[in-house]
């Protein structure tokens, strides 16, 4: 067993470990957050985390309707350009909270009158101390370089600083039931797909709202754990101009949830079945499509975050069958360290 494997494993009960500390951690942030009332939210983060809070601006607008804007951290690291923050409260999501750009743009954020917290997979950490909330996701030791758990638990803290934040009593019994949805997840079986896409040179990782930082996510882990180039596009986008590209020999991941975008994901999918055999989606209205099985939450943004379980071990044994390691990608590190 790979240790990727093994952490992907580990994913429900890192949510239920994270989920305990939410009254000592988690609430006084949202607190703190709701006397605020920002106006805006920013997010600063790279790789993985930047796909975490990809999701979480998507539930944000959501669930608060704030609009929610990602900052390039190289325009405090790099330009030191100052920002005019005042109404905005400012989210860091880093598993390290070590590389010098995200603190740069993290201590930028706050001096610009931003209400800072930050979601971390180390405490103590620059990052932490730059935040005036730090908040540690929980997930615990991750050796594999690709990111799975501290993926999943970042997502978590975030919805769970939501949930508390605007007093969702939908949204935090979703997140009570969670644990058990994604041990179930770590059964559900992708595995028909390892064949078709082993052999593929190139793919499209299709979602729509929050499950399109699911697709960003699956894309970034083709490339990480399988050198497998895939991209990851909105249902929506996909039909204005990456669609001349699809062919027999071209699949299509689709991610959808159970939410008012599934109809947009599965037409989608829909108008290109004619001329790829190879499309698939988590959609029990999957048509000429194949169906991908997945976990009903109840909830819709739950719903599409435990998507990514069992990709994530679809993803891995796909890494095994194309001959690669996905426990050490060739030329990257766990912590990557930018400026």
């Amino acid at each position: 067993m790979t240790i990727m494997r093994e952490e992907i494993d580990q994913i429900p009960a890192a949510v239920e470990r994270l989920l305990k500390a939410v009254p000592e951690q988690i609430v006084p942030a949202a607190a703190a957050f709701r006397a605020f009332d920002p106006k805006v939210v920013v997010t600063i983060a790279r790789g993985s985390s930047d796909h975490a809070a990809y999701f979480l601006k998507y539930a944000i607008e959501l669930q608060l309707g704030l609009p929610v804007a990602s900052l390039g951290p190289s325009i405090a690291s790099i330009y030191g350009a100052p920002m005019h923050l005042g109404s905005a409260a400012a989210l860091s999501v880093s598993q390290s909270g070590a590389s010098a750009d995200i603190v740069a743009m993290a201590q930028g954020a706050r001096k610009g009158g931003a209400l800072t917290a930050a979601l971390l997979n180390t405490v103590p950490s620059p990052l932490a101390q730059a935040s005036e909330f730090a908040i540690d996701i929980a997930a615990g030791a991750e050796y594999a370089v690709a990111a799975t758990k501290s993926y999943v638990n970042s997502i978590v803290a975030g919805l769970a600083l939501i949930a508390h934040w605007s007093d969702d009593a939908a949204l935090k019994a979703a997140l009570e039931k969670l644990p058990e949805h994604l041990d179930a997840s770590l059964a559900v079986d992708w595995s028909p797909m390892i064949e078709t896409i082993a052999h593929s040179q190139s793919l499209y990782m299709l979602g729509r709202g929050p499950t399109m930082a699911i697709a960003a996510e699956a894309a970034l882990k083709c490339k990480e754990t399988c050198e497998l180039h895939a991209e990851a596009y909105s249902s929506a986008e996909m039909l204005h101009g990456p669609v001349s590209l699809v062919d027999r020999n071209f699949p299509v991941i689709a991610f959808a949830a159970r939410d008012a975008a599934e109809v947009s994901v599965i037409e989608t999918v829909a108008s290109l079945t004619s001329k790829n055999p190879h499309c698939y989606v988590s959609s029990d209205k999957a048509g000429d499509a194949v169906r991908l099985p997945f976990v009903a939450t109840g909830h819709p943004l739950t719903d599409a975050l435990a998507l990514i379980v069992p990709f994530y071990g679809f993803v891995e044994a796909l890494s095994v069958r194309r001959g690669y390691d996905p426990d050490k990608p060739a030329a990257l590190k766990k912590v990557t360290v930018t400026r």
